[in-house]
């Protein structure tokens, strides 16, 4: 029939929707960067291939980041003991010879305006992320932390669900810490409310039923091409990863408000034939006030959180790189559209 799509075309240009919308929410620099890299797909692939979205949704600290990581077998998201570490839709790609899962990890999910006082406009940003990942998904993991206070936790994830239209999986981490009655209760509980697939429990940290949760998603994902080349294992360019870890940094050395106040932007990465990587960084605080914090006496501080973020940057391209990091103070940015479009967000 004139006009109908193939699967396979159907799902190449629901992939090329998506990135679109991707590619024009991105920082500037990073734009032309996922441009080349969203459209080299293949349009062959072998029979009975399946590809798809899985979004990853859950409170702050249940360890959507640490799943994430684990099933792909390496660091992509950050991870620290502090909530409401992530702040972007993370994007993890898990390709083998007859399947592409594409995970969307996200920020945690944070009280709603109407339920107390208003979110600021990074955080209001922050939850639109979790939305737009449940609109694109084919699969929704909800990762429940089994050993705080879990029951709770469904209502918080309800709003963010396509009612109807989308398979849902509760997977309840950190059973590790539970006793086995514990455990059976929790698992009898969700499996009795409305809406969900299949609970799975797991622990994320000790990589125990991971596999559980890649079945289960592989599962859920229509047939169709590869969405992305085989060999990444992320749409997102280096430098993005660079600004994530300096942000890690942050969130592991200092305390209190500082590592929610302040936020970096890569401003050059230079890959160089001989020497060093030239990497610059700009990191951005509210306050006058909290630019002392961060610098510390002598710069004492900043020198700390440099080194640390230096080493995993140089693990994580393979290559030594001359880190330097100049603070900056931007009133207010978490509150300012203008500020956390031009920051990126």
């Amino acid at each position: 029939m004139p006009g109908d799509l193939s699967t396979g075309a159907r799902q190449k240009k629901r992939r090329l929707d998506r990135s679109a919308d991707l590619v024009v929410a991105a920082p500037p620099e990073v734009q032309e960067i996922l441009e080349d890299v969203t459209t080299q797909v293949p349009d062959d692939y072998p029979e009975g291939h399946r590809a798809g979205y899985v979004a990853i949704i859950g409170k702050p600290n249940a360890g959507k980041s640490t799943l994430l990581n684990g099933i792909l077998g390496q660091k992509l998201s950050i991870v620290t003991a502090k909530a409401q570490t992530t702040r972007h839709r993370i994007i993890g790609l898990h390709s083998e010879d007859s399947f592409q899962i594409i995970f969307l990890d996200t920020p945690g999910i944070l009280r709603e305006a109407s339920t107390a006082e208003p979110l600021n406009m990074l955080d209001q940003r922050m939850m639109q992320n979790v939305r737009q990942a449940t609109k694109d998904a084919d699969a929704v993991l909800a990762i429940v932390d089994a050993n705080d206070r879990p029951e709770a936790a469904l209502p918080l994830l309800q709003p963010y669900l396509r009612k109807g239209s989308v398979p849902l999986a509760v997977v309840l981490n950190k059973v590790d810490l539970l006793t086995s009655l514990k455990l059976r209760q929790l698992v009898e509980y969700f499996e009795e409310q409305p809406g969900i697939d299949k609970v799975i429990p797991i622990s994320a940290l000790k990589g125990k039923n991971l596999k559980d949760v890649e079945e289960w998603a592989l599962s859920h994902l229509p047939e169709g091409p590869a969405l992305y080349p085989k060999d990444s294992v992320s749409e997102h360019p280096e430098r993005f990863f660079v600004g994530e870890i300096v942000r890690e940094k942050i969130f592991q050395l200092y305390r209190e408000e500082i590592p929610y106040c302040t936020t970096v932007q890569v401003l050059d990465y230079k890959e160089r034939a001989v020497g060093k990587n030239l990497v610059q960084v700009a990191l951005f605080v509210e306050h006058e006030s909290q630019k002392g914090i961060v610098v510390g006496r002598g710069g004492s501080a900043l020198k700390a959180m440099a080194t640390a973020a230096r080493a995993d940057i140089e693990a994580f391209v393979g290559r030594p790189i001359y880190l330097e990091i100049v603070v900056k103070v931007k009133e207010k940015w978490r509150k300012s559209e203008e500020s956390l479009t031009s920051l990126g967000y």
